[in-house]
């Protein structure tokens, strides 16, 4: 028997279960980013309720999913009086989807910064991306004087 456009032997037929659940996949996706957009607003206003110290992140214009994240660098801390900047972009299906291994979406834009801002003042030393970097922990002082260095703008008078 050949289905085509609903008839069968060009005979008018019942519509096929598959319109209706073509409509609800439809109705779903639009749901997953209705989820989505409450979600990222939800992380928004508590970013601003809570007023962790030393982050903030504010959607980029009109765009909820790219936001300009500031982490300042912890008090005690060789990074304390700095200042770094960051660019967030958020996919359709946040936080559904992982962005590296052991990703969980309990994690929230403000657990992301201020778990980024811990990492700059007890970095894993033992595991370094920057080896130059973990060989000057040790040594705070110094370490310091290479954060001024790379990280301090020269005055311009």
């Amino acid at each position: 028997m050949t289905m085509n456009g609903g008839y069968s032997d060009n005979t008018p037929t019942a519509t096929p279960a598959v319109v209706p659940a073509k409509q609800n996949v439809a109705a779903s996706k639009t749901v997953d980013t209705q989820s989505v957009l409450k979600r990222l607003q939800s992380e928004l206003m508590s970013l601003m309720m809570n007023g962790d110290p030393g982050i903030s992140a504010f959607p980029e214009e009109d765009n909820i999913f790219s936001w300009k994240g500031t982490i300042h660098g912890s008090k005690d801390t060789v990074f304390e009086g700095t200042e770094y900047k960051l660019s967030l972009t958020f996919p359709a299906d946040y936080p559904f989807k992982p962005p590296k291994d052991k990703w969980s979406s309990a994690y929230d834009v403000s657990t992301i910064l201020l778990s980024i801002q811990s990492l700059l003042g007890e970095p894993n030393t033992t595991s370094p991306l920057n080896t130059q970097a973990a060989a000057l922990w040790s040594n705070q002082e110094e370490y310091r004087k290479m954060v001024e260095k790379l990280y301090n703008k020269p005055s311009t008078t």
